[in-house]
């Protein structure tokens, strides 16, 4: 073979493998998934080695199954239930006709506890944010097993939802690998988000509203906050402009029982 022959192709080559580092280190499968279900392999899903990412690389659906993703749009409101906030929410959501989860905080259930029969008797998903909402890639073992199951057993005895025990979401979204197999573990399928709404932050509700339409996907689950106002207030149009564009407000719950989990992991960006 000729020496200019063999030059062209080591180029090739080497721009090839240029190519698929480049994809491995940039390419948006490497984003953490929005749901981890007990069946996830988390090593695979979560490390950064160059074997996982191209796992995730090859593994991310084509374009062509994307084309029909359905229009399914998951609201979550973490933390509380508050007394003065949440039966505000509870309020705004009833008139929108919109149901929703909400992943409480075990100890403020227990102070709580009509408000949060109230939550699951206007129609909405009680899910599992811990016992004390601690961050628990912080915490051991035994303290990570402990405040997952004690938060999920004091919702169950108030509410008997279901979802108290195979969903749950770490507070602030703070977790490992092994803080998401002792949740697999126990059952749960892990909820985290396609879009955070930045509402934990002070934002106001044009800002709010703004980001959450811009940033709208297919699937998708929102992350808000219970304990807000500037949400509540930004709610009516927010959900008569995702209404208008052909999505339905579903819990998590549904949302996990129609739409497959890559099909999550993988939302379509939509114009809202």
């Amino acid at each position: 073979m000729p020496a200019k022959v063999r030059g062209v192709i080591a180029v090739v080559l080497a721009a090839g493998l240029v190519y698929v580092g480049w994809r491995l280190i940039v390419h948006k499968s490497n984003v953490p998934p929005a749901v981890v279900t007990p069946k996830t392999n988390v090593h695979l899903e979560l490390s950064g080695s160059p074997v996982a990412r191209l796992y995730r690389m090859t593994h991310e659906l084509s374009g062509g199954s994307r084309a029909n993703r359905p229009r399914l749009i998951a609201l979550t409101f973490d933390d509380g239930p508050y007394p003065i906030y949440t039966p505000m929410l509870l309020d705004v959501l009833h008139d929108l006709n919109v149901r929703a989860t909400f992943f409480l905080i075990g100890q403020d259930a227990q102070q709580w506890p009509e408000l949060t029969r109230r939550i699951e008797a206007d129609g909405n998903e009680v899910a599992d944010h811990t016992y004390t909402h601690p961050n628990l890639d912080q915490e051991s073992v035994e303290a990570v097993r402990r405040e997952i199951v004690e938060g999920g057993a004091v919702l169950w005895s108030l509410t008997h939802d279901p979802a108290t025990r195979f969903l749950m979401r770490p507070p602030h979204g703070r977790y490992t690998e092994r803080t998401l197999q002792i949740a697999q573990g126990l059952g749960y399928s892990i909820v985290l988000w396609t879009d955070d709404s930045g509402d934990w932050r002070t934002v106001t509700v044009s800002q709010l509203q703004r980001h959450l339409l811009e940033h709208a996907t297919a699937p998708e689950i929102v992350l808000l906050h219970s304990g807000k106002l500037a949400t509540i207030a930004a709610l009516p149009y927010v959900v008569e402009r995702f209404k208008a564009a052909g999505y339905r407000f579903v819990t998590v719950g549904s949302l996990l029982r129609l739409v497959r989990i890559d099909e999550i992991n993988h939302p379509l960006r939509r114009a809202v």
